[in-house]
């Protein structure tokens, strides 16, 4: 974190976003500010809370995408929820604590990616070593139809194996096996091996709506009552490694502890984006299915203004969690919202609207830019596609025009028109035999068409 310096963050933001300088400066400066609160002297540190964000813009200009790569950047626990879906409570849906609540099982999830790296060899070996055991049993152990008994040479007709073999020869054949499975020799054999039984039951039908807004743990209740049931399964040798890997590092793992570090996590380091707070805007209804805008708004409030929310894993504060909200206010304003939940979000920015130029860096400057993707799904089938500069251009200035005169959808529109473009290509590409194919202005125009036709048209339709 030390090295992420707000300079530093911008230039990571800037390999997958284009433009929208000042949103990423807002968000780089809120993530410098947790490292910096972190080293700050102890008496001060609790005061110093996240300066929420408020991002005004259309849709499809980098808002979601900001927020995400920010989170991805650090590690951080993150989570995107829709203002609409939540309801205020004594309302049938989603009350808002709920976004915390998943907040911590997104947490829990990366805190336990970690901590399985961390055991992952020492599952593995376990992993293989269950392999052998399976294949080549010790002696007085339970051996259900070893598909090395003709292998070696003796059958296997009793449920309980009797060997002949010394300690010496038994322990021979068992690195011998262990040597194959090292080598991979062994990965396409099918044996029969015992799993536990997960199948979860249908808590949701038993409380009658969703289990994670109860705040309670059935499972750990009831696992008593219902006992784990096993299974035999008859899988491939790679597979049975991957699944003996993952039962070992569930047992080497101290879930306690990870739901210890996560609920820490979650506070410190949570990132959660609510978007279309727009929608929930506006004060004026006092009736009708908008009654309850302001009441969401002021459900909200506590969570965003420091709180602490119970969960399952325990109760998690959330004064230190960034909560960056976003709507395009195109019918509502920002002085919509309550007055209280506005003071909230203090740290405003407007997103500009995607020009031409701003579409053609999109098409070919980020890590992750449209055309890249399409050339590596196209390579799969032995096609090279080759976009000529006035072929970009042409597709950034149909994607612009389009959001000109239909819904403004920024740069979402570049899916529609670039999907119309190689629609042929992608049809007939396993039987095209000229494998190299050049997509230049006339290629565009050409397979774009009838989709400029269609736009024009609905224009005059009432």
């Amino acid at each position: 974190m030390k090295q992420l310096t707000p300079k530093k963050i911008v230039e990571e933001l800037d390999k997958y976003i284009i433009g929208q300088e000042e949103a990423k400066k807002m968000v780089a400066v809120a993530l410098r500010n947790r490292y910096r609160r972190r080293l700050a002297p102890e008496y001060i540190k609790e005061d110093i809370i996240p300066k929420n964000i408020l991002m005004i813009g259309p849709t499809g200009v980098g808002k979601t995408e900001i927020a995400r790569r920010l989170a991805k950047l650090v590690n951080a626990p993150f989570v995107k929820v829709e203002a609409t879906k939540f309801t205020e409570v004594g309302y049938v849906g989603r009350d808002v604590d709920s976004i915390i609540r998943d907040l911590v099982e997104n947490s829990i999830r990366l805190v336990k990616e970690e901590k399985f790296k961390e055991v992952e060899e020492k599952a593995l070996e376990l992993a293989k070593q269950r392999i052998v055991d399976v294949i080549a049993p010790l002696p007085n152990r339970k051996n259900n139809k070893n598909p090395f008994d003709y292998i070696f040479g003796f059958q296997n007709d009793n449920k309980h194996v009797t060997y002949h073999e010394s300690d010496e020869e038994i322990n021979l054949k068992r690195q011998q096996i262990m040597q194959q499975l090292e080598q991979g020799l062994l990965d396409n054999m099918e044996i029969e091996i015992e799993l536990e039984d997960n199948a979860a039951l249908p808590f949701e039908v038993i409380a009658g709506g969703n289990v994670s807004d109860l705040n309670i743990n059935f499972e750990d209740i009831l696992g008593g009552i219902f006992p784990k049931k096993k299974k035999n399964k008859k899988v491939k040798v790679k597979e049975a490694i991957n699944i003996f890997k993952n039962e070992e590092a569930n047992k080497l793992l101290d879930i306690d502890e990870i739901n210890k570090i996560a609920v820490k996590r979650a506070e410190e380091d949570g990132i959660v984006f609510i978007d279309e707070i727009d929608k929930i805007a506006g004060r004026n209804n006092t009736h009708g299915p908008d009654v309850s805008r302001e009441g969401v708004q002021r459900d909200i409030l506590p969570i965003v203004e420091g709180s602490t929310v119970n969960t399952k894993y325990g109760p998690v504060k959330t004064d230190h969690i960034l909560f960056i909200a976003a709507g395009a206010f195109h019918v509502s304003k920002v002085s919509d919202l309550i007055p209280e939940l506005q003071g909230r979000f203090p740290v405003r920015v407007k997103l500009n609207d995607l020009t031409k130029q701003d579409f053609i860096k999109i098409l070919k400057e980020p890590k992750n830019a449209l055309i890249k993707q399409y050339i590596e799904l196209l390579k799969v089938e032995g096609i090279e596609l080759v976009f000529t500069d006035d072929g970009i251009e042409e597709i950034a200035e149909i994607s612009y025009k389009m959001n000109l005169t239909n819904e403004n959808i920024g740069a979402r529109r570049l899916h529609t028109v670039i999907e119309q473009v190689l629609l042929d290509i992608s049809f007939e590409a396993p039987d095209v035999e000229d494998k190299t194919i050049i997509i230049d202005r006339e290629y565009v125009r050409e397979r774009t068409k009838d989709l400029i036709k269609n736009t024009q048209e609905k224009n005059y339709i009432i």
